[in-house]
């Protein structure tokens, strides 16, 4: 590890130790390849799993990982119809396992998250048995107000430009504080604390995943 990922490491005894006050585990790994086989370790065969949009996830290869495994997949891009998203969307809520990153998370433990539809935070929430969140040393921050802020101007624009959003931040690249048709930042949920035993998973990596 280079000194940014040694003191990254260093600073995940205390984000792990404020995860498990707030009822959360935390996991430290030096590299994506041996948190997906972590993770894949802890998963039976034949569990249902789901995920929200994360190019964490995606970067991390955890989704070619379960791809290849033996898993019952619930993918939403494969609805043709409202109503067989809807269907889907079902599943997901009552799936063993959905995965996602996190857009934010503090170095006393809390993650910030944005969303558009609200389908991934309502799954962070509630509903799926275990949420398993995959984030890169870029999503920490040193503060909640600084979680807000690096989720808006720093996850939004990229995110906005990889789905082909008009928003002003799709067009200019900083936050316009938009209230337009396709705006994203519909929902902004803060979990302090969850409140079942386990169900929430932070798997640090120090390596920069996702935006």
């Amino acid at each position: 590890m280079d000194n940014r990922q040694k003191a990254f490491a260093k600073a995940c005894d205390g984000i792990i130790a404020n995860l498990k006050k707030r009822n959360m585990e935390g996991y430290f790994y030096e590299d994506s390849a041996s948190c997906v086989r972590a993770i894949l370790d802890m998963i039976p065969d034949g569990s249902s799993i789901s995920w929200g949009g994360s190019a964490s996830v995606q970067e991390s290869g955890m989704m070619d990982a379960l791809k290849n495994g033996s898993y019952e997949l619930i993918d939403r891009s494969l609805a043709k119809t409202p109503e067989e998203q809807r269907e889907i969307y079902g599943r997901t809520v009552m799936s063993d396992y959905y995965f996602m990153s996190t857009n934010a998370i503090t170095y006393e433990g809390e993650l910030v998250n944005i969303d558009g539809n609200g389908n991934r935070v309502a799954c962070l929430i509630h509903g799926p048995r275990h949420v398993i969140i995959i984030a890169g040393m870029n999503k920490i921050t040193t503060t909640l107000e600084g979680a807000f802020e690096r989720a808006r101007t720093m996850a939004c624009p990229p995110n906005a430009v990889r789905l082909d959003k008009k928003t002003p931040c799709a067009a200019t690249g900083k936050c316009g504080n938009c209230l337009s048709p396709d705006c994203f930042c519909n929902q902004i949920v803060v979990t302090r604390r969850s409140g079942h035993t386990g169900r929430i998973k932070v798997f640090l990596v120090a390596e920069d995943l996702g935006f």
